[in-house]
């Protein structure tokens, strides 16, 4: 009975990356400050390397669910990956 549950998560996923990848870039501008102490350095350099994984883990499993079927001449359903039109990139 958990099964009409499954669908929600996905908008609290693309929520959870982009505040992972919202604190990845404020640990980034931190990291670049002068005035930061090598303790206080280390602490950052570990989360955001934990945070980085997070979304490269969140990213990779989006790309494995975002795939087209298409059908051959034959009738069989291909998977082909998702590619994005080119005027998207940032």
């Amino acid at each position: 009975m958990n099964s009409p549950a499954a669908k929600k998560p996905e908008p609290a996923k693309k929520a959870e990356f982009e505040k992972s990848l919202a604190r990845l870039e404020e640990v980034v501008r931190r990291l670049e400050s002068p005035q930061l102490s090598l303790d206080e350095a280390m602490k950052l350099f570990e989360e955001g390397v934990t945070l980085s994984r997070d979304c490269q883990k969140q990213l990779e499993e989006a790309e494995g669910r975002v795939e087209i079927l298409l059908k051959k001449a034959d009738g069989k359903l291909v998977a082909e990956p998702f590619e994005p039109e080119s005027g998207e990139n940032s």
